[in-house]
């Protein structure tokens, strides 16, 4: 079982100049992620950069379920706004 600041760590650590919010139950997380790698990305191609920073612990099932939204810097600005 993980825990939510595991997979911030991994996200943060496998993605450039990455920020992650991580909250879940041990099983199921959600995830905001802002990071300049999605820049020009569609949603399928940053999702599948997250869960390539991911993969090991998919695969082992130590990670269930993972629901997030990927945002760029520019994006994440415009909502706080």
């Amino acid at each position: 079982m993980m825990e939510p600041q595991e997979i911030k760590k991994l996200i943060e650590g496998g993605l450039p100049d990455c920020h992650a919010t991580v909250q879940g139950d041990g099983r199921h997380f959600q995830a905001v992620i802002v990071s300049p790698a999605f820049e020009g990305a569609a949603p399928l191609a940053r999702h599948r950069l997250v869960y390539g920073v991911l993969e090991q612990h998919i695969h082992s099932d130590e990670l269930h379920a993972l629901s997030m939204r990927t945002l760029t810097p520019e994006q994440w600005e415009r909502e706080q706004g």
